[in-house]
Formats: structure tokens, sequence, C-alpha cells
């Protein structure tokens, strides 16, 4: 049923994208409790070279999935200099089993390799096995914390070498 799906680069204050992301924080405070993500994001940080934010939609210009990256390098936070992180990958929950969240993970991938980073990184949590298993099959591994909930027992980061 994913023909006629289209992935698009929009600003990460999109109408679809603020759409999508009320209801992944909205999915976050059912799994999580308290009040989602709170992670600061700035639409710039998803501005081409040093990001991309896509939406996937329907053959009817509904928006399915979301997901986009952002260069981060060296900090006190855990990251490493080349790193790109995923953010924001989500499937509203009639889309989902279509494939539509391996799509946009490849998508990207490629694009961050393209934009010369060398590792991509994330952060999810043990109330998303949905999410572990994807990045498991995608060739993530676990890896060291970093990031806004790094001293969280529920964290979990991922990451994956983009070598070319």
């Amino acid at each position: 049923m994913s023909h006629g799906i289209e992935l698009r680069v929009v600003p990460y204050d999109h109408p679809d994208a603020l759409k999508l992301n009320d209801q992944v924080q909205l999915e976050y405070q059912v799994r999580y409790g308290g009040e989602g993500d709170v992670t600061p994001l700035d639409p710039a940080m998803f501005a081409p070279p040093r990001g991309l934010y896509l939406l996937a939609y329907d053959a009817s210009g509904a928006p399915l999935a979301s997901g986009g990256w952002r260069s981060q390098d060296r900090n006190d936070e855990g990251y490493s200099d080349g790193d790109a992180e995923l953010k924001r990958m989500y499937v509203v929950p009639e889309a989902r089993g279509l494939g539509l969240a391996r799509r946009v993970l490849a998508a990207l991938e490629a694009d961050a390799r393209a934009a010369g980073r060398t590792r991509m990184v994330l952060e999810t949590g043990d109330q998303q096995p949905e999410a572990i298993a994807l990045y498991f099959s995608s060739d993530y591994t676990l890896t060291t914390k970093f990031g806004h909930y790094r001293t969280y027992d529920s964290s979990r980061c991922m990451s994956k070498p983009l070598t070319p």
C-alpha cells in the first residue's frame, strides 16, 4: 500500500510537520508520562546542508510520517564530531506496518552521508519497542548515552556508522 507515498523535504516548522509533532508528543506522554520530549529544537537545526526534515505524504496529500536529522559535533552532552542525530521519527497509527519509517530512515541516512556526516545517532526509550526493533534491524547498535535524556534509566541511545 506504500505506492503513491511521496517523501517531501519541508521546514521543521511546516504546518504538517507541527501537526505530526503534536501527535508524537502526545504519544510520548502516554508512554512515559510527563510532558513529552522537551529537547530544545529549532527549525534552523534541520536546514540543509546541516540537517533535513522529511514528511511522507499519501496520494491524497495527507501527512503520514515524519523524520529529520541535525548535525551534531563533539560537546559535553556526549556527541562526537561528524554525528547526525535522528529526531522526530514518527508514523501515524493508521499507517504503521507499511514500511514508512524504514523508507524515511533510509532517505535520512543517505542525505546525512551525502552531507559528510560519519555517524547517525538517535535516542529512544524503553517504552518504544517498535522503534528499537526497527533500528536494530537497520544495523544500529546500542551506544554510550548522549543528549538531553542521557541520565534517564529509560533512555536508549543507538548509533550506526555512515560509511560511504
